[in-house]
Formats: C-alpha cells, structure tokens, sequence
C-alpha cells in the first residue's frame, strides 16, 4: 500500500471521493503546480483513482488535461509553471494511459501490466519511478512483466481503442471537427464517440438490423445511417434523437453519401439501385436504376487523386455482369458497358475521366473508353476472381488484386502484363497507389497490408507438395526432418536437408490444422477440423492412437518436454489435456477463461505451467497441477501465437497486429 492510500484508508468514504475526486484541481487553481505534478507521478493516486468505482481512467485523464486549460493558464505566476520536461512527462503518461482505457475499463487489474508495456522506454525519473512502485505493487503475486516497451508507446499512431460495440464495426465517419467520431455495427447500433477521450457519447438505436453505413453532414449536427433493414435515418448527433426514416429501398443499404451542402445524399443498396434524397423532407428525389443486380462496386470521377476533375460521372459495377456509368447532376445513366461474363467485382476510373478499368470474378480484366463505352483491351493472367483494381495517377498503368493471391502491374496503353507481385497467403482485396505512382499498398485476407515497389518489384517462388492450404508446420528437435498439415487432411514429413517427402500421413477425415513432434523426434500429434487428434509413429508413418472426446475445431497442439502428456486448445475457448501413453482425456482438464478462440499453446520445460494465447487479446498462464489461471497480459489484438524460453523464465507472445511481447515471469 502506497503513502497516499495509506493515509486515505483512515478517512470516511467522503473525504476520500473528495480528495481522489477534487485534489489535482485544487492544487492547481490554488498555484501549487508541483504538488499538482507530483500527485499525477504518484502511481499510488493514479491506481486508487482508475480503481475507485466513482472515478475511472476517463477522470483521471481530465486532470492531465487541466494544466493546458487557457482559463488556469493564465491564472499562475510565472514561476508556477511546469517546465517543459515536466509538461512532456505528464502528456507521456497521459497518452499510455488513454491507450490503455478500452482495457483498464474492462479490468482495472492490468494497470501495471499496461504501464510497463508502453512507458518503460521512456528514462524519466517520474517515469521509472512510477513503473517501479507499480510492480512493487504486486505484492509478491506471480505476473507477466513485459521486458520492452511492446504495446503502443504514446508518440506512435495509435492514439485511442474505442470499445462498446457487441459485434462487427461495419462503418466509421468522423465529425468535420475532428473531435468526434460515428459508428455502425453489425449490433444494428450507432455510436457516437468523444475522440479526446474515448468517451462513448450516445448510442443511436432504432434500427432492426444490421447497420452498413453512416455519414455526418459538414455542420457536424447530423448523421445519415444505411442498414440491412432496407431503411435510411437521419439522426440529430446533439439529442440522439431519430428525426427522419427514410424509405424506398427494397433490400440491404450498404453505402450513404451526404452532399457537401448537407441537402441531400446518395444512398446504394442491395436491391439493384442508387437513390438519391433530400434530407429535408426525407423524400426521394430521384432513383438510378437500370442494374439487373446488385450494385456491388461504386467509382466516383476524381475520389483518390490530385488535381482530377470534378466528380460528376459515376460508374457502378454489378453482379448482372455489368457496369454503368452515371451523370451525378442528373442522375441519368450515360451508358452500360457490357462484356463481362460474370460478376464484376472491382472498378476504377482514370484520372483524366476518359477510362475506367474493371476486373471480374471470372480473373480478366477490362480497360473501357467512358465516352464510347466501348472495350479498349482485355487483361488476361490472374487464375481466379479480380477483387481490387487501382490506377496509377499519371493514367499508364494499374494495379490488379486477386483470390489466386497475387498482383499484377499492367501497361494501360499497350495491354500487356508488365510484372507479378507474389506474397500474400490468402486473397488480395483491397489496393492503393500511391501519388507519385512508384509504391502500392495492397490488403489481404491474410491480415497483412504489403508495401511493394511497382518499379523493381520481383515475383517469389514457392515450393509445394500439399494440394491445398497448409495450415501446421513442427520441426524435429534434431532440425533434420519437419512435419507439415494441410488443408487436403493429410500430414507429410519431410527432408530438411533434401526438401524432399519421405512419408504421407493419412487418416484424417477434415483439415489437418494443428502439428506437434515429440521431443525425442519419434512421434507426432495432429489435430483437425473435426475435433480428432491423433497420435503418429515417424519411423513407420502409422497411426497409434485416435484421442476423441471434443467435437470442435482443434487450434493449437502441445507435447510436454517429458512427451507423456499434451495439450490441446478449441474454438469455443477451451484448452484440454491428454495423456499420450494412454490416448485419454485427463479427467476434469479443461482449463477455461478465455473470452475468445485459443489460437496458441506453449507448455513450460518442467511441465507445470502453460501459457495460452487467444483472439480475445489475452495470454494466461496456467498452473497445469491444479489447473488454475496464475497471470493475464492483455494485448493490442489477437494473440495469435507464443512460446515459453527453454529455462521457463521468458514468455513470447505474437499478435495479429504484427506486435512481439516478450514477459518474463516475476514474483514480485
């Protein structure tokens, strides 16, 4: 217990709301700014004020944010200002605080855990005063102390996690402020945010489905939101009120537009058509239609580039295998472009408005003359559907993304293929140049973005073996043979040396999707999509055992260093062990906890502890005796995968987002 609770725990209830609540203010209005400092460096006060249920980290992040107050300002002496050191070291502990809210909301435990991962490269004294009073404060409990600073440090991009959505955000605008933000969510909700904060605003209900889309009006006074519920409503973001539903679609509203005089909007739907509305009166004004399917795909002349001219030609891409292009003044279709044979999926205009390139589900693409609406070339070359299409700024070339998980750079004046960009693991869906047409940025659906040089950019081979997806890879502890599990629900063991097979493992009925080797190199485990894990003999490529008794999805597969017992972890958030001389369950070892899949087991070299990681940002450390919870570190996003060092001291943690923690385990 710090000095400060010390103190406070004699007090009555109201003198310590008062204190906690009121005391950096009146510090600071009274001009003592260094006791003002001092009790925003104190970790005791910025513990007992998150903790206290009254206040929180949004209170104390006001009391950060008093000193640049104009009206306290100009109210001290000169020498009762901070000096500028001491200025930067209250805004660096508060912006790890800010970066820390969405999960100190949630559990404010994790303070110290949060703190050193985000303030610990930071060498000022008050710093490292603070972080080391924070993990005197674990009083002698077993936790993970992240070694480096692995979560966002205040000075990087991220500024704020906003939580309280319960699925999907499927939408995002910000206020022309900048001080706000809204979203929409698969919970059929809209939320408006404080972005100074992090604060949750409102939450705008009324919706009975889905919400897809949102846009606020250049005021910053309204909102317009699209939902699967077929309707439009325009909100009042001051009141949280619905003013208006606006009716006329017959299917999903997927996209809203609000004009820049705030007048009127465009909306698309699933139902085949473009509307658009005056915001008024919440009439139609006009609907385009002619699409004989959904409007999948919408360009707007001049959106993404510099200098282009003004926007008033649309082109709409359909699943009728069509496209369209559209007079935005008049809301009349110009001309359809066919030629297609199936979907199109991705569409562009040129800079100059001239040309629009498209790219169909069928692999090709289509460079098209806007004012003709006749086909200029056909790009063949991709292997599956064409999913994202970007023009380079000077108009002479672009950039194709596609399921077969490669880009292609292709000449827009000759129609020929200049390069192909190998990389991604899953499908290209998303693609940007960049303005000096020289970098594109490509988004997959393997999580990844990629920065690639459209000049010198290089293809990379890849070797193969499997006939499909290969999901789990373990080398032997020799390093001379690994162990491979595919999608094809096989496992094949291989030559580290050669690259060559030497066996096929079959008896799978699904996914091979986890793959563990036992210390001694002789045997192996696999887990599946069907829930069966199973138990190989290396030397003979035979099966010994099949473990059932879970019927979900086996993420993760672990052998304890001794090879006698296993762990294994599921879907639904559950983590198992077995007993690998008997190929049974271990009565009453499902270890629970998490919140979300478990995506990755380590098992500690002398067999009695386990670290789990799992999509619910979190890593656990069990005690596998008595299968309790000892320690929670909460990331950025999902934990995907970890692993403990060979003397059991260090902790490895990888998220999707690309971070690596590394925790040592203390006692403090």
């Amino acid at each position: 217990m710090g000095l400060i609770s010390s103190k406070l725990a004699s007090k009555s209830a109201e003198f310590q709301n008062l204190f906690i609540g009121q005391f950096p203010e009146q510090q600071l209005k009274a001009g003592n700014s260094k006791r003002y400092y001092q009790t925003l460096t104190d970790f005791d006060f910025i513990s007992l004020k998150i903790k206290y249920s009254k206040f929180g980290v949004e209170a104390l992040n006001r009391d950060y944010i008093l000193i640049h107050r104009p009206e306290i300002l100009e109210n001290l002496e000169a020498d009762e200002k901070l000096e500028p050191e001491q200025l930067k070291t209250l805004k660096l502990i508060q912006r790890a605080l800010q970066l820390s809210a969405h999960v100190l909301n949630q559990d404010p435990n994790q303070l110290v855990e949060q703190l050193w991962g985000r303030l610990q490269c930071f060498q000022q004294p008050e710093i490292q005063k603070i972080l080391a009073d924070a993990a005197q404060s674990k009083n002698g409990t077993i936790w993970l102390r992240p070694t480096t600073a692995s979560l966002t440090t205040p000075g990087e991009n991220l500024l704020l996690t906003l939580t309280g959505h319960n699925h999907w955000v499927q939408a995002v605008a910000i206020a022309p402020d900048g001080k706000k933000a809204l979203s929409g969510s698969w919970d059929k909700t809209l939320k408006l945010w404080d972005l100074e904060t992090g604060k949750e605003i409102l939450t705008l209900t009324g919706h009975n489905d889905l919400v897809y889309a949102v846009d606020i009006t250049p005021d910053g006074k309204k909102a317009l939101s699209g939902s699967a519920d077929t309707t439009l409503k325009l909100w009042d973001l001051e009141t949280g009120e619905e003013i208006l539903t606006l009716t006329g679609h017959n299917d999903l509203v997927y996209r809203v537009d609000i004009t820049p005089d705030g007048k009127k909007a465009f909306s698309s739907s699933y139902d085949s058509t473009l509307k658009l509305w005056d915001l008024d009166t919440g009439k139609e004004i006009s609907t385009l239609t002619g699409c004989s399917n959904w409007v999948k795909v919408v360009a707007i002349l001049g959106l993404g580039y510099a200098n282009a001219p003004e926007g008033k030609t649309a082109l709409s891409a359909s699943n009728d295998s069509t496209l369209k292009v559209w007079d935005l003044d008049t809301g009349k279709e110009i001309s359809t472009l066919t030629g297609h044979k199936t979907r199109v999926q991705a569409a562009a205009i040129a800079p100059d408005g001239k040309k629009a390139l498209s790219g169909s589900e069928e692999g090709t693409l289509k460079l098209w003359d806007l004012q003709t609406g006749k086909e200029i070339f056909t790009f063949t070359g991709h292997n599956s559907s064409v999913e994202a299409v970007a023009i380079a700024p000077d108009g002479k070339t672009a950039v194709s993304g596609s399921v077969d998980r490669t880009l292609k750079l292709w000449d827009l004046q000759t129609g020929k293929e200049i390069s192909t960009f190998r990389g991604h693991n899953k499908s290209v869906t998303a693609l940007a140049i960049a303005f000096d047409g020289k970098t594109a940025v490509s988004g997959s659906w393997d999580n990844t973005l990629k920065l690639w040089d459209l000049e010198t950019g290089k293809e990379i081979s890849t070797r193969s073996g499997h006939n499909d997806w290969v999901i789990a890879v373990a080398i032997a502890p020799n390093s001379k043979t690994a162990i491979s599990g595919s999608r094809d629900k096989t496992l094949k063991l291989w030559n580290l040396q050669t690259g060559k097979e030497i066996s096929t493992l079959t008896g799978h009925n699904d996914w091979v999707t986890a793959v563990a080797i036992a210390p001694d190199g002789k045997k192996a485990l696999s887990g599946s999509g069907e829930g069966i894990l199973k138990l190989w003999d290396l030397e003979t490529a035979k099966e010994i055992f099949t473990l059932t008794g879970y019927n979900d999805w086996v993420h993760r597969v672990e052998i304890a260093p001794d090879g006698k017992t296993a762990v294994s972890s599921y879907t639904n958030y559950v983590l198992k062990l077995w007993d690998l001389e008997t190929g049974k369950e271990i009565p009453t070892s499902a270890l629970t906890g998490h919140n979300g899949t478990v995506k990755g087991v380590a098992i500690a070299p002398d067999g009695k502890t386990a670290v789990s990681a799992s999509d619910d940002s979190a890593l656990k450390l069990w005690d596998l005796e008595t299968e309790k919870e000892i320690s929670t570190f909460i990331g950025e996003s999902s934990i995907d995968c970890c692993a403990v060092s060979p003397d059991g001291l260090t902790i490895v943690a990888g998220e999707k987002s690309g971070r690596v923690h590394f925790l040592s385990l203390e006692s403090a």
